[in-house]
């Protein structure tokens, strides 16, 4: 609590929680709707149209369509969409602990892949901070009460799979979506991908201009189909 809540509380005899949620509740008006800052808009909305279990999961795809997890957390999503598709899904999570949460879920369906590493623009090890659902990787060479991980170019792994094509590839790896795209859309790797969901973070510094730039890159082979500004937004490639 605030020094400013907590002389109110005192002043008007108000529990302490009921101040704290008031200020809170206060905060939210004069962000949504004097100051409109943009996040909070767009998170309200998204939640509003339950965009989590609608709009993430509706795509065209089958038994045998291929998806890319990339930042696959303790496989929420990667269960989503197999139980939904029966497709096959390809987990990437350079986290230990949550790469082996995935394996022992997804261990009696063979369907379901997961691999020890995240996918960027080229192979490295890096610091991921112990954030829960929330980790992001940084450059640092050795741990800083975080986790040293592994990373793997995207274009060397695609190549490896054997895989023609990707029907849905999901992005949401804490500001790593801002090496990975540029990736592919320079190397081309970008038209084998039919859909992508990607969750482009407001923390990284100059995001604004950095999504701005990958936007136009994208605009060249797909379409956007829905977007809620830095919580999630949608591409599908031009047929």
């Amino acid at each position: 609590m605030s020094q400013l809540e907590f002389f109110i509380s005192k002043a008007v005899r108000f529990p302490p929680k009921l101040v704290k949620q008031t200020f809170r509740r206060i905060k939210r008006f004069y962000k949504t709707r004097i100051v409109r800052d943009e996040f909070t808009v767009e998170i309200r909305r998204w939640f509003k149209d339950n965009g989590d279990a609608t709009l993430r999961l509706e795509y065209d795809l089958s038994e045998e369509s291929v998806v890319f997890d990339l930042g696959g957390y303790v496989g929420d999503f990667a269960e989503a969409m197999s139980q939904r598709y029966n497709c096959y899904v390809y987990v990437f999570e350079p986290s230990r602990e949550f790469h082996d949460k995935c394996l022992e879920r997804f261990r009696d369906n063979p369907k379901v892949r997961c691999f020890n590493f995240g996918l960027g623009d080229a192979d490295g090890h890096f610091v991921l901070s112990q954030d829960l659902d929330g980790s992001s990787t940084k450059r640092h060479e050795q741990p800083e009460g975080g986790e040293l991980v592994e990373i793997k170019n995207f274009s060397t792994v695609f190549a490896s799979l054997g895989l023609e094509s990707i029907d849905l590839m999901k992005i949401n790896i804490e500001g790593g979506e801002y090496d990975i795209l540029p990736h592919l859309i320079q190397t081309g790797l970008v038209e084998k991908i039919n859909h992508i969901q990607v969750q482009f973070h407001n923390f990284v510094q100059n995001a604004r201009k950095l999504r701005e730039n990958i936007i136009s890159g994208l605009k060249r082979t797909h379409e956007r189909d829905w977007c809620y500004t830095f919580v999630w937004e949608s591409w599908s490639r031009r047929r």
